[in-house]
């Protein structure tokens, strides 16, 4: 079984495109994913992008989706250690590239910034990594 994470973006855009995962991969991400895309729902809906129906649904779709969610002393602990060795004033990106490193076999991304990020630091699958009949 294949493991990969992914970030906010990421799961939104799954959600959004109505993307089924494949059954024989499993998804891991640090626990604050949730909430990190419930913010950027109430961004689209700030910004007139989506209604707040629309928000609320997708909300409830990404609740639905499986993954495994990390957020243990180690996690952290890496994500502190890539954060200072990469000078980043945030472990947001962090926290995605330290539970690739110790729980995944690559990060899958919608975003081009994590995903420079990410180079040389933890493997990068493309999207059709995750998808069903991939």
């Amino acid at each position: 079984m294949m493991r990969y994470v992914i970030d906010a973006p990421t799961l939104v855009h799954l959600v959004d495109q109505e993307l089924r995962i494949d059954p024989s991969v499993q998804v891991v991400a640090p626990s604050s994913i949730r909430s990190e895309a419930l913010q950027l729902l109430l961004r689209d809906v700030s910004e007139g992008r989506r209604t707040d129906a629309a928000a609320l649904e997708a909300h409830e779709r990404i609740t639905e989706l499986k993954m495994r969610l990390l957020g243990d002393r180690v996690s952290r602990g890496t994500a502190w250690r890539i954060a200072r060795e990469r000078g980043w004033d945030t472990l947001r990106d962090a926290e995605y590239l330290a539970v690739t490193r110790l729980q995944a076999d690559a990060l899958v991304t919608v975003d081009p910034d994590l995903a420079a990020k990410a180079d040389g630091v933890v493997p990068v699958a493309p999207l059709h990594a995750l998808l069903d009949g991939a």
